[in-house]
């Protein structure tokens, strides 16, 4: 007869359930970081047979329900440390590790590569801590993943006789999906497709997946497009049931509401917009008093007047939360005939509006103001060139009304940035593309006088909006809950570090207080104009200020110098001004104070969305630039090294703002290192040094439109002759770039991120 095997020496068998459970819980205690499974398990205590295989998973399964393991991911388990998690969001690093970050999270928790288990990058994750080694990151192992950061991903579809998989372009997933063959959706090989996971087995290292939609092939203008929309998991129609929705709106105007508003049918009013705008949310009245004193109306599409609150429409309208601007398209927040047309304020044609309406007397001070429903009838739509020709020349339609109106928003405007405002006023990149999408030109769109005349009253009105409920009731002791849009105070490391970083130029700001940063700040960015440093310096200003956001908390908005502000004249494109609407509104009949945490929650989710939505604009703008580019190779052009990393410098070109990388592999005759603090990379023998702004001229190396990536070569910039005759162009006429110079044969190739549109 065999002899009946032992567990840890003693002289029970396998058989024995009390007794295998506690050496299975001392295994575990022994070695409470490492998972193991079942078979592991088995392995140590050398049982090869079914049934104490088949006890020792009963077993697991009774510790994990009793708490003493915790099942880390299917069929895997670990020793239960008490107290020791934390649920935050992953983020990983160019590496593929990750830390995990949370609003409980004092110190944020480092997660190697292997302890990700499948977690990728957005997603919310319940992480176990590993006890503290000294002088290490705090770091942990995900256990569970709470919820996928997102559920969708673009790639391209390569398919083999057995099977397919989708070759994801978002760097937050690192593997190929696997599809099988009847999970295609009419994708073809080579084809871009949107896929989602629909399982992914702890002992697999591809996720399944199936396809949803296909785009189309690469290098379409609507494939890359609509995969850069996708990318950014913003959609680009509207659903059949939401567009039914809109089409069943009702556009006339009845005879209560000519009777419940305010007429000003009879006051002059016109709107300023881009030439090509088609959804006006905002227009101007002008009235003058005897007096000298003037009324101006500040007039807003009523769009939930025609939108219901929790209805399909408004549902829709949250989820998008913004338009999206790409190169060649808007991608509306409402559907056409909302956007485009009930709620546009076209000319010619009676609409309702929400208005805020100022009594102002000539030193632009405002002594009288009006909130309410109103109806309006524009008489006339310009573009912001049709009104700077007005300003400009003193000669044109409504000149009587629009010159006043221009010294009013000067006024208000020197006002503004006296109290410590930041004017940051950089040129917007802008294509013009062929019927095809492809591009043939980019020039630059600066902030003219009639884009300051349309912004000023519309931050009169948002801040004027936000100290009604906000200040009144804050001295009134009866706070309501409110949407502000706040911008808070610099980082104060950033701001040391750019300061420090200023100085190599001969430049400095003042740091001792709040006003006197944004009195140095806007008079080193009028002293950097024209300067071949502007943009890094410019870029770098930008960089060392926080990002404006949507909260019920208000702080004050830094980089407008207000201590009240909100959104409130832009509904058509912005969710947040259909919340501050309603919220008005209510709170003008005297409603109580609505419920905070909702409205945080939305605030929440319209920050995430319009950052959504900037993203997938700079890669539209990044794509076309690519695009662009991608005929000139082997040509060279002047640029300013605009950003310095440990792979390589990054190199803006000085006419068409195209940004690309010279890889530090590219730098010959030396090996470099990275100086982070001092914005450079520096040569370990020669000493030679690639700071931040510095001129270079450089040779278009290669181009890759799927990546969006332009990779650069240096070339030696005491070639001055070269580095003169790349610039193509005159400087006493509209700025754009035609191209660049063929390199000479002989060129010596030794050597070798920022991005606008109105916003009101």
């Amino acid at each position: 007869m065999a002899k009946k095997k032992t567990i840890n020496n003693e002289s029970q068998t396998a058989t024995d359930k009390p007794a295998l459970t506690q050496v299975i819980k001392k295994i575990f205690a022994s070695v409470p970081d490492v998972p193991m499974n079942y078979r592991q398990i088995a392995k140590k205590l050398d049982l090869k047979d079914d049934n104490s295989r088949k006890l020792i998973n009963s077993i697991l399964k009774e510790l994990c329900g009793n708490k003493e393991i915790v099942e880390i991911y299917s069929g895997k388990y670990r020793y239960q440390h008490k107290g020791s998690y934390a649920i935050g969001k992953i983020e990983m690093t160019s590496g593929n590790n990750a830390f995990v970050n949370g609003d409980d999270i004092e110190e944020r928790i480092f997660i190697t590569n292997k302890n990700l288990n499948h977690a990728l990058n957005g997603d919310t994750v319940k992480v176990y801590l590993f006890a503290r080694r000294p002088e290490r990151h705090l770091e942990g192992e995900v256990i569970e993943i709470v919820e996928r950061g997102r559920k969708t991903f673009v790639g391209l579809v390569q398919i083999s006789k057995t099977f397919a998989f989708l070759l994801p372009e978002s760097k937050d997933i690192p593997v190929d999906v696997f599809i099988p063959l009847d999970k295609l959706n009419g994708a073809k090989d080579g084809m871009k497709a949107i896929a989602r996971i629909t399982e992914w087995p702890s002992t697999t290292k591809n996720p399944f997946g199936e396809i949803l939609e296909v785009l189309g092939y690469p290098g379409d203008n609507e494939t890359e497009m609509h995969s850069i929309l996708a990318e950014y998991e913003l959609p680009y129609k509207f659903p059949e049931d939401v567009e039914r929705e809109a089409e069943r709106i009702d556009d006339s105007i009845s005879k209560q509401d000519y009777k419940n508003r305010r007429d000003f049918r009879n006051i002059p009013t016109f709107t300023i917009d881009p030439a090509d705008a088609k959804d006006f949310d905002d227009a101007l009245s002008y009235l003058e008093f005897p007096d000298g004193t003037i009324e101006v109306g500040v007039h807003i599409a009523d769009v939930t007047h025609y939108v219901n609150e929790k209805s399909i429409l408004d549902e829709e309208a949250y989820n998008r939360a913004t338009s999206v601007y790409l190169v060649d398209r808007v991608v509306p927040m409402l559907p056409e005939k909302l956007s485009n047309n009930v709620c546009s304020l076209r000319p010619h044609e009676d609409k309702l509006c929400f208005s805020a309406v100022f009594k102002i007397n000539k030193d632009a001070e405002v002594i009288e103001q009006w909130f309410g429903r109103t109806i309006i009838h524009s008489i006339k739509r310009f573009s912001y060139e049709e009104a700077q020709d007005i300003i400009e020349s003193g000669e044109g339609e409504l000149k009587n009304i629009i010159l006043p109106l221009h010294q009013i928003a000067q006024t208000l405007r020197k006002n503004r940035l006296s109290t410590g405002a930041i004017a940051f006023d950089r040129a917007e990149v802008k294509f013009e593309i062929d019927k095809d999408g492809k591009p043939l030109r980019v020039f630059f769109k600066t902030n003219k006088e009639s884009n300051q005349l349309i912004e000023e009253f519309m931050l009169l009105a948002n801040r004027r909006v936000a100290e009604f409920i906000g200040k009144e009731g804050k001295e009134s002791k009866k706070v309501k809950t409110f949407v502000y849009r706040i911008h808070d105070r610099p980082n104060e490391e950033k701001l040391n570090a750019f300061s420090n970083f200023i100085k190599k130029f001969g430049y400095k700001i003042n740091t001792t207080s709040e006003k006197k940063i944004a009195s140095s700040m806007n008079k080193l960015l009028h002293e950097v104009k024209g300067k071949d440093e502007m943009n890094v310096i410019e870029n770098l200003a930008m960089r060392s200020m926080a990002k404006a956001i949507y909260t019920t908390q208000n702080i004050g908005h830094y980089g407008l110098a207000f201590e009240y502000y909100t959104h409130f004249t832009s509904p058509i494109r912005r969710y947040p001004d259909m919340m501050v609407h309603r919220l008005l509104a209510m709170y003008m009949e005297n409603s109580p104070s609505q419920n905070k945490d909702h409205y945080e929650s939305m605030c929440k989710h319209s920050t995430e969305m319009e950052r959504k939505a900037m993203e997938a604009e700079r890669a539209s703008i990044k794509y076309k630039q690519v695009e662009f580019m991608s005929d000139k190779i082997g040509q060279n052009f002047p640029g300013v090294i605009s950003g310095i990393t440990e792979w390589g410098i990054y190199v803006e070109l000085d006419e068409n703002k195209c940004e690309g990388m010279v890889h530090i592999r590219e730098l010959k005759g030396d090996y470099y290192i990275f100086d982070e603090d001092n914005y450079c990379i520096v040569g370990k023998r020669t000493g030679k040094k690639y700071q931040l702004g510095d001129k270079l001229i450089i040779e278009v190396y290669r181009t890759n439109l799927q990546k969006k990536q332009l990779d650069f070569r240096i070339y030696d910039p005491n070639r001055m002759e070269d580095f003169n005759d790349a610039f193509n162009f005159d400087k006493n006429k509209e700025r754009s770039f035609k191209g660049g110079k063929k390199p000479s044969k002989n060129n010596n190739k030794f050597f070798g991120s920022s991005k606008g549109k109105k916003k009101r």
